[in-house]
């Protein structure tokens, strides 16, 4: 009976493997283990399953018996495969020595063993070595030779890597459309399930990996997206970590700054014990986060991790202590990190830009000129969008500082228009401020005034703080002035999710997260269909500024039958509350002010969910185009005297 248990876990546990129900094989093979041993092909399964949990100490020690058992019975190919694993494992945790000490132990074994896929597993480790340093001709040859073998021995795993490596060298060698072209033919043969589960992820994170440094940010998020529909079906640690870091860069460029820091604080306590090269870049996005939010102290935190764990800190630390006004410093920190590099143009773009930007401030225009150059040629080879917006944006900077102001505002202005395709608020924002100094430069301070405005509000909107103070200084005490003394007249609309904590407890943290994306980016795109000005989130909501009533109606009644419409298409939505009124107000930077304002703050938390609640002076002032109820008297908190809503009747 006891023989037949242990053969039935054993079993039990190559079942779930197959079905990769990794936490499953883990618990089953363990139970196994303390009965039976295990032999070497189950002690590899059972480190797989380690690893896919991400117990990453466990999974050494499992692959080390599992080669131990190997060498006993005569199978080197089988050893060299999981010395390999080893090695791979050991370099994602930064133990280099480690690392090289297994792959020569799977080169000896395999030294006088005719060509085998084990042969590849070791060419994977060499393409990845020689490609982070910089040698593209030797991954081009050891890719070619995996392509060979995996075509050979029929293992599609092997031919996925070969076109993964032959496709990431083609891209950092400027040949973008070939590379990609592989890329994604890597890619499609990840998303149908012809590979196997670890190549699968390697290949995602590669893949998602090239094209972030390409700036391709429409291609990368939609492969971020795949892969983490994959990691969540896989159940799985330690990849989606990975993922993770990657759709927060992506959520960072877009101005999720909060949901992008959140899911990276989630990527780094799966990635902790798991692989500290993927933790290091995790820290590092941290710390860009944070350095554009103003919190200087937490970002250089932050970047310190980073280093620690190996990522190179550059240019996040370099663009700190610009902010800190240590140009000496910062300077310094950029020079160091591009005479250090020797991963390519790619990785050389955002220090390059860095640099020019610094030797502006510095009043290094020579320096300058030689990056902006160098900016400018990587862009053209490179030839994505958003490397080109960049390349615009420090030579239109460069030729503010260079007295050549009208040249500048074309230079600019195609900056602009780079970054607002790319849909990256904080660029565009950054380029309006530029911007606006070239518009001063040659008298036209009313575009200047506008150009400022406008990236005030998406700072303000976005929290970045020291970007906003800059903005604001820009335009001058006598600016402020007027408009501190500004009175207008607007129509104000405040939304909120009603019982959000009660969605949060019942959907967990990481479902809420995309359903409030999804709901964030729904409504400020039907703001900006009806006219809205968005001054700030509030909460699970949002503070809008109508120049017009029936706008506000039109944009309520748009937002209440779009979340109905999701709701019968998709089983949910959220329910929002709306409110809205129409009022003189005190307009401060970005923001306003005054009794009028909080009136409309104070009628939309009576909303009920679904409902657009308004004043009955609101209704007053507009043309009417949507019925409303009965008024009904109401008491408002903070609001002396009863107040006459209606609701608006939308369905």
């Amino acid at each position: 009976m006891s023989q037949a248990l242990e053969e039935s876990l054993v079993q039990a546990a190559r079942s779930a493997i197959h079905r990769n129900a990794w936490h499953e094989a883990f618990d089953l093979y363990r139970q196994a283990a303390e009965t039976e041993s295990l032999d070497p092909e189950d002690l590899e399964e059972l480190a797989n399953a380690a690893w896919w949990t991400g117990r990453l100490e466990e999974n050494l020690a499992f692959r080390q018996q599992a080669y131990t058992g190997y060498l006993q019975t005569n199978q080197p190919g089988k050893a060299a495969r999981t010395a390999a694993s080893i090695a791979r494992d050991y370099m994602g945790n930064l133990a280099e020595a480690m690392a090289n000490g297994w792959i020569g132990r799977a080169e000896r074994l395999l030294e006088n063993q005719p060509d085998s896929p084990e042969h590849g597993q070791l060419l994977f480790l060499k393409c990845f070595q020689s490609f982070h340093s910089g040698d593209f001709e030797t991954t081009l040859k050891h890719a070619r030779k995996l392509l060979e073998l995996g075509s050979r021995f029929g293992d599609r795993d092997l031919q996925a890597f070969g076109v993964l490596f032959e496709g990431r060298v083609y891209v950092a060698l400027g040949e973008v459309e070939r590379g990609l072209g592989l890329l994604d033919e890597a890619t499609v043969a990840a998303v149908s399930g012809e590979l196997g589960p670890q190549v699968t992820g390697f290949v995602y994170c590669m893949a998602i990996t090239s094209t972030s440094s390409l700036r391709d940010y429409r291609r990368a998020g939609e492969w971020t997206d795949a892969a983490k529909r994959w990691c969540e079906r896989q159940s799985i640690s330690g990849f989606p970590g990975h993922c993770r870091v990657l759709r927060a860069e992506i959520m960072q460029l877009k101005g999720m700054w909060t949901d992008a820091e959140r899911d990276i604080r989630v990527a780094l306590s799966e990635l902790k014990d798991f692989n500290l090269y993927l933790a290091s870049e995790g820290f590092y996005e941290l710390g860009e986060i944070r350095r554009r939010m103003g919190d200087l102290r937490g970002a250089e935190e932050a970047f310190h991790q980073a280093d620690e764990l190996g990522w190179e800190p550059q240019p996040g630390m370099a663009l700190l202590r610009l902010s800190e006004g240590n140009v000496a410093a910062a300077l310094g920190g950029v020079k160091r990190a591009l005479a250090d590099d020797v991963r390519g143009p790619l990785h050389r773009f955002p220090l390059l830009a860095a640099q020019a930007e610094i030797a502006i401030v510095a009043g290094d225009l020579a320096l300058a000129q030689i990056s902006v150059g160098e900016v400018d040629d990587i862009a053209r080879i490179y030839g994505t969008s958003a490397l080109k917006a960049s390349a615009c944006y420090v030579r239109g900077a460069l030729q503010v500082a260079e007295g050549e102001a009208a040249e500048a505002l074309e230079t600019l202005r195609q900056a602009l228009r780079l970054w607002k395709n790319a849909d990256v608020p904080y660029e565009v924002a950054r380029t309006r401020v530029m911007l606006a100094q070239a518009y001063t430069a040659t008298r036209e301070t009313d575009s200047a005034e506008l150009e400022l405005q406008s990236a005030a509000s998406t700072f303000q909107r976005l929290g970045a703080t020291l970007d906003l103070r800059k903005a604001n200084e820009l335009m001058g005490e006598q600016t402020q002035a007027v408009r501190a003394a500004a009175r207008v007249t607007k129509t104000f609309m405040f939304t909120d999710i009603v019982k959000s904590t009660n969605l949060v407890e019942a959907m967990g943290d990481e479902a809420w997260g995309d359903l409030l994306e999804w709901h964030d980016r729904t409504m400020r795109s039907t703001f900006l269909a009806h006219g809205g000005e968005e001054i700030k989130q509030v909460g699970d909501g949002f503070f809008v500024a109508f120049d017009r009533p029936d706008d506000a109606m039109d944009c309520a009644v748009a937002i209440q039958r779009t979340l109905t419409d999701h709701r019968r298409a998709h089983g949910f939505s959220p329910k929002v509350r709306i409110g809205l009124h129409c009022g003189d107000a005190t307009r401060r930077g970005a923001d306003y002010e005054g009794g009028q304002v909080h009136l409309a703050a104070r009628i939309g938390a009576i909303a009920e969910g679904d409902e657009i609640l308004l004043s009955r002076t609101s209704c007053t002032e507009s043309k009417r185009r949507h019925e409303v109820s009965d008024p009904r008297l109401v008491s408002l908190k903070g609001i002396a005297e009863p107040v006459e809503v209606v609701s608006l009747i939308w369905h």
